[in-house]
């Protein structure tokens, strides 16, 4: 068992699960809340109503509890502390415009790609990846392209960090085989998600790169794999964007690796 930090305070944690496994099922009920964390219910009971009483949750017609809007208010306020997100935003609305598919900021957070924004593509067959939700970095393009880019001992840690979950049949999940495409797109710049995060999804991403010359984003065009591989040009103007707002960082591009 795992030593307990001794800062740590345990009715806080458990607040917190709670309020997270509310989020990630969509509603919950006192009961299911408390067999999920393995608490009792009257402590559930407890955790949800102080959730309640401060605007987190609320109780729906069912008796069941879910989540109130002032997650996201909390969520959108953090996003827009990054000003990468206003820079980037009229390139990301010309790259909907132009290619007429979603376009997506990211940015790794606790070994998660995070989506800070998006433009959505006008067809109504289209990714939906809400701001705020993330996936693993080595089924996504966005992911990849940064951590193609990272500092060699960084992404020796990553590629050790397995293992790799593989969310459809074409996710590449080897170590070995994640070096090499790794090494592949440090070759070509950009970064491709071939149906490896959802079957019938292809998305093309490059790095943006900070004042310190570190990948800390991605921007990513994606869509129905049967309209966007057969889009001409895409890479290179996405390559082109990206090396404007690296540039708008004040970075001349890429640390050496």
């Amino acid at each position: 068992m795992a030593e307990k930090k001794y800062y740590q305070i345990s009715s806080l944690e458990k607040g917190l699960k709670i309020l997270e496994a509310i989020v990630e099922n969509g509603r919950l009920s006192v009961t299911r809340a408390a067999n999920l964390l393995g608490i009792n219910r009257a402590s559930s009971h407890r955790f949800i109503t102080t959730l309640r009483d401060l605007g987190y949750v609320r109780r729906d017609g069912h008796g069941d509890y879910e989540a109130t809007f002032k997650l996201l208010g909390l969520g959108m306020a953090q996003a827009d502390k990054f000003e990468i997100r206003r820079m980037a935003k009229p390139f990301m609305r010309d790259l909907a415009a132009e290619f007429d598919e979603t376009v997506n900021l990211g940015i790794l957070d606790r070994g998660q790609v995070v989506y800070l924004d998006k433009v959505e593509s006008r067809e109504l067959l289209r990714m939906d990846s809400g701001i705020g939700t993330s996936c693993p970095p080595h089924a996504t393009a966005l992911g990849k392209a940064m951590v193609a880019f990272l500092p060699q001992p960084e992404l020796d840690e990553f590629l050790a960090g397995g293992p790799f979950e593989a969310l459809t049949a074409n996710t590449i999940t080897r170590p070995a085989e994640i070096a090499a495409e790794m090494a592949r797109i440090r070759t070509r710049g950009f970064a491709v998600d071939n149906e490896e995060l959802a079957l019938h999804l292809y998305c093309v991403a490059a790095p943006i790169f900070d004042l310190n010359g570190y990948p800390s984003f991605a921007l990513s065009v994606s869509g129905p794999a049967s309209r966007v591989k057969t889009i001409k040009g895409l890479s290179g103007r996405l390559l082109e964007i990206t090396g404007l707002l690296t540039g708008q960082l004040g970075s001349k591009g890429g640390l050496a690796l």
